[in-house]
């Protein structure tokens, strides 16, 4: 009988194998039990017998504990507990522009990365509404009466983050036709009223845009070359489109153009602007929307490359937050339908009108596409000459490290 190759020399594979010896330690078991010795634990650390102990149930307190209630109030602190984490880096972030350390362009990734984090945070704040809405309308229905007079609306973190970006006190909507701090008594009202007077993220942004290098009108002069280049191309379309023979497309491309230069026109008249800026529709001065659309139009430039990441990041902030309110309009209107809210507003009808571009504060930086034009009627830069490209505006104590950023 043939034997298998194999079977037949298994005893080689094992001929050389050492002999059993005693175990090997298992690294994983390497180590000292620090906690063993005494000090600070996880638990006393994160003071979790107060984080853990605050979800009382007002159903279980009336005597009809519905089990729903637990996953709603969770839900809710967990949103307040990021507010705060959220707060807690927009306040560093306008500490730096504050104190002016911004102009140490070192300080920017700084700012940066903290306004990245921000807008982490809020786009897990958007998510976290599908783990609320596995909740069903009939659910939220059994214990919605033991919420009375609580509402959303009430949250102060919220109202105080809506101020310390910037929007705008004019521009909100009117709740039960009273001024939204009227909905709020002693220290928290006059909580609200300093946080109005400090200065939002909106207009330290802005005042760091209008110290753009290349604005100066005797240096770069970026504004006045732009709008030579562009009336200058403009004018170079239409000689274009006459030279077309008549037909219907040449009268809508020539349509179109005269649409552009009106925009534009619009765009480098100061007035035009100081009228719109009065009534809400732009928000930055117009020397500031000159900053961003230099930054816009040189973002690959390498000392432009941070300060562009940066307005991206407050457009990402905008959309959040804009995605967080119709998320949470979506929610309610599943939820209550038509009813008033909890608190006593019109419920679903009050926050829809709450979704709209009055609560958008970098809306100026949406807009900046409105005015982009082809690469080559963007004003030349050339290194050799233009020193700011790699010149920063400053390089001494202004500068501060992560141990004394805070």
């Amino acid at each position: 009988m043939s034997g298998c190759p194999y079977f037949e020399k298994r005893h080689l594979l094992f001929k050389n194998k050492p002999p059993k010896t005693e175990e090997v330690e298992d690294a994983s078991q390497a180590g000292v039990n620090k906690a063993s010795k005494g000090g600070i634990i996880y638990g006393d650390y994160l003071h979790l017998d107060k984080v853990l102990s605050a979800q009382v149930l007002q159903s279980e307190v009336k005597g009809n504990k519905i089990h729903d209630e637990h996953l709603f109030i969770v839900t809710h602190q967990a949103y307040e507990l990021w507010f705060k984490q959220i707060l807690f880096e927009l306040d560093s972030v306008r500490n730096i522009f504050i104190s002016e350390h911004v102009r140490d362009e070192r300080n920017m990734l700084k700012v940066n990365n903290r306004i990245h984090r921000i807008v982490r945070i809020f786009r897990l704040l958007v998510e976290q509404f599908a783990v609320l809405e596995t909740m069903t309308a009939l659910d939220f229905f059994d214990f919605r009466d033991y919420l009375a007079p609580a509402s959303g609306f009430q949250s102060l973190q919220f109202r105080i983050l809506e101020n310390k970006i910037g929007v705008l006190d004019n521009l909100r909507v009117p709740y039960n036709r009273r001024h939204y701090r009227d909905n709020f008594k002693g220290q928290d009202s006059e909580t609200l009223l300093a946080t109005e007077q400090e200065p939002t993220l909106l207009k330290l942004v802005e005042e760091w845009l209008e110290r753009t290098p290349g604005l100066e009108a005797d240096g770069f002069n970026f504004w006045e070359r732009l709008e030579i280049n562009i009336f200058k191309g403009l004018n170079q379309e239409k000689e274009k489109i006459e030279k077309m023979a008549d037909s219907q497309d040449k009268e809508e491309v020539m349509a179109e153009l005269v649409n552009q230069k009106e925009v534009f026109t619009s765009l480098f008249d100061e007035k035009r602007h100081d009228h719109l800026f009065s009534k809400g529709e732009r928000r930055l001065s117009y020397k500031g929307l000159q900053g961003a659309l230099m930054i816009y139009f040189y973002r690959e430039e390498p000392r432009f490359q941070v300060p562009f990441q940066l307005l991206n990041s407050l457009m990402d902030i905008d959309t959040l937050m804009t995605k967080w309110r119709y998320n949470h309009v979506c929610m309610v209107h599943r939820m209550i339908g038509s009813k008033a809210g909890t608190g006593g507003s019109s419920g679903y009808h009050y926050l829809r009108s709450t979704v709209s571009d009055r609560y958008k504060v970098f809306v100026d930086l949406f807009n900046l596409a409105t005015f982009l034009v082809p690469r080559h009627w963007v004003p030349k830069l050339n290194p050799n000459i233009h020193k700011f490209l790699y010149m920063a505006e400053r390089n001494d104590s202004s500068y501060f490290s992560s141990e004394d950023s805070d």
